[in-house]
């Protein structure tokens, strides 16, 4: 590959901050990377380094002669008073760019509902993110800086997104910040977390955030994050205990997640072995029946319109809700979604066929905005919360409001933060620990993905384990979804229907419903090989398993070479047999090289049984 950019023990500090130090990083032609970490903890400032919108105040960022960039910011430029048309092409005419399938196929997978003669500032928040996004990919660029893509576009949106990237390989490097965790295990090959630093006790010794480099997308980084803690030994066990839950999750899911990593996956396992499934859906559904009783929400023959409205939003809905139920809802923008979670909540009424709710149920919703905070703007963090409730009991153990706060990422300091000077991803945390401090036994999720990083929804998710109630989940986050509900509706045409092939039947429900130009135009979604060829399988399960059992010979010399090694380094002092110790120092390298080898040739193998099974 060739090298593009590099980044040379760069730092930078905003004002007597310090907010990065000791960068090094090298990106090459090809690169797929997904940059990664805390809401506020530098990934946007590492972004503007590399397309030198920042100069930094030590070490240097070098680039290829010449290198182009296509940058994307969470923020977009555009013009109100200017054409769909003028922001994605500006000048150029027609016939240059209509003839290039590539800009075409954009526009089909993109833009398929925009007129390019509407003025930028006609269209709603999510076409204009999408406008945005389509003139940052039409323009020829070495490397394509993508900043909160996934941000305001549904799931066929995000899935078109990945599957147009992963269909360009070559086309430059690309860099993403998203808190997407679906989107970084498809798009990305490598993942960088920015790991932001601290203004030490009593902020006179402040430390400046760092930047470390995992192979691999989103499953591959949990892995190797939960190998790096294990190896190192940390204290920090509540989150290491909330990595080995999602591993576990990762690892009894599809084979692909796990295909990527380049190190000891055998290691990294040894983590779960005993980790239980992460959630107890027999117990918490026994739970939620003694909450709620056996009748939960039921709609039956529901219809919806807006006043005025021509044709009805939602029609002949049946959906019934069950205790312990956990339900995602998927559907484009504007297919009802919100309005079906409103008849739910009960804010909206039917037009058409009758909502029924038990005696006991206690609702909540999380909303897209953060709105309701404002009347605690005063408050501090733990104070806000601890207003609802001091304590609540989740996964049967109590759990005070200072620990809740401190289990969603809140440090000693922010938790004692006046609300008023939140950030918007702090923001929508404490909007979260307020609504379980209230121990709804419904609680209906609208968007819960928006301003929130990987580690704090992973936290969320952790609580959604143990909590029981029903849960309603309405999310373009794939990952979200897979990861906390039991199963999926799609609102589709009005209705509602179910999905036992989860979100890959919703995707090729949504293909199937394209007009026939706009299917050809968009990538075929990704799936494995049809082929079957028994003789191949078989040649292939062969080689995995003579690499098994190499690596376990191999394993077991390296093992005990590290017993004698430790012996002599026991007796080192006394002895001074240095060039006993530094022999075998070397031979437990060339065995861990060899090792690796041994391990590459075991996922090549699996690789290969996968695609002929």
């Amino acid at each position: 590959m060739a090298h593009i950019l590099g980044m040379e023990d760069v730092g930078i500090s905003l004002g007597s901050r310090p907010i990065l130090a000791g960068v090094n990083l090298s990106l090459e032609d090809g690169n797929r990377i997904g940059v990664v970490g805390p809401n506020g903890g530098g990934k946007s400032t590492l972004l503007r380094l590399m397309a030198r919108d920042l100069e930094p105040d030590t070490g240097r960022v070098t680039m290829v002669s010449g290198t182009r960039f296509a940058v994307l910011t969470q923020a977009d430029d555009l013009a109100s008073d200017q054409t769909v048309r003028d922001a994605i092409h500006g000048d150029a005419a027609t016939y240059e760019w209509a003839s290039d399938s590539k800009i075409r196929e954009i526009h089909a997978g993109l833009i398929p509902d925009v007129d390019l003669s509407r003025l930028v500032g006609e269209l709603s928040g999510g076409q204009r993110r999408r406008v945005a996004l389509a003139a940052t990919l039409v323009k020829p660029a070495d490397v394509v800086i993508l900043d909160e893509p996934t941000n305001h576009l549904d799931i066929e949106g995000v899935t078109y997104l990945a599957e147009y990237l992963n269909a360009r390989p070559d086309d430059g490097a690309l860099v993403v910040v998203t808190h997407d965790r679906w989107f970084l295990d498809f798009v990305c090959d490598r993942l960088w977390e920015v790991v932001p630093g601290h203004d030490g006790p009593g902020g006179r010794s402040p430390v400046a955030g760092h930047v470390e480099t995992y192979e691999g997308g989103y499953a591959a980084y949990t892995l190797q994050r939960a190998e790096r803690q294990r190896l190192a030994q940390q204290s920090a066990e509540k989150r290491a205990n909330l990595l080995r839950k999602e591993l576990a999750w990762l690892r009894r899911g599809a084979p692909a997640r796990t295909s990527k990593p380049k190190f000891r996956i055998e290691a990294a396992n040894e983590l779960i072995a005993n980790e239980p499934p992460p959630r107890d859906t027999v117990e918490l559904a026994r739970m939620a029946t003694q909450r709620l009783g056996k009748k939960v929400v039921d709609l039956e023959g529901v219809s919806f319109a807006w006043p005025g409205a021509d044709e009805p939003v939602l029609k002949d809905v049946t959906l019934r809700l069950a205790p312990g139920e956990r339900i995602g809802i998927l559907g484009a923008n504007g297919a009802g979604k919100s309005s079906l979670l409103g008849l739910i909540a009960g804010r909206l009424e039917p037009t058409e066929g009758t909502i029924k709710r038990g005696k006991t149920v206690e609702l909540a919703v999380l909303s897209q905005d953060t709105r309701e905070l404002d009347k605690v703007a005063h408050r501090r963090v733990v104070e806000s919360v601890a207003d609802i409730k001091t304590h609540v009991e989740i996964g049967g153990k109590p759990t005070s409001a200072s620990q809740l706060v401190e289990q969603l990422g809140f440090t000693r300091e922010r938790a004692w933060t006046p609300v008023a000077e939140l950030s918007g991803g702090e923001r929508r945390r404490l909007q979260f620990l307020r609504l379980l401090m209230a121990e709804p036994n419904v609680l209906l999720l609208d968007e819960p993905t928006n301003d929130l990083d990987t580690d704090t929804l992973a936290a969320i998710e952790d609580l959604l384990d143990a909590w029981p109630g029903t849960l309603v989940v309405v999310s373009h986050d794939r990952y979200l979804l897979e990861r906390t509900t039991d199963h999926q509706v799609s609102v589709i045409d009005g209705g509602v229907r179910d999905l036992p092939g989860g979100v890959d039947q919703y995707m090729e429900l949504a293909r199937e419903a394209q007009p026939p130009a706009d299917r050809a135009a968009s990538p075929a979604p990704s799936a494995a090989p049809s082929t079957s060829n028994p003789a191949k399988q078989r040649e292939a399960r062969k080689a995995m398993e003579r690499a098994e059992r190499r690596m376990k010979r191999v394993r077991e010399q390296n093992e005990r070479l590290g017993l004698e090694q430790a012996e002599v380094a026991a007796t080192v002092s006394q002895t001074e047999d240095y060039a006993a110790l530094a022999d075998l120092g070397k031979q437990i390298a060339e065995l861990k090289e060899e090792l690796e080898g041994l391990e590459m040739d075991w996922l090549e193998a699996a690789e290969q049984a996968e695609y002929y099974s």
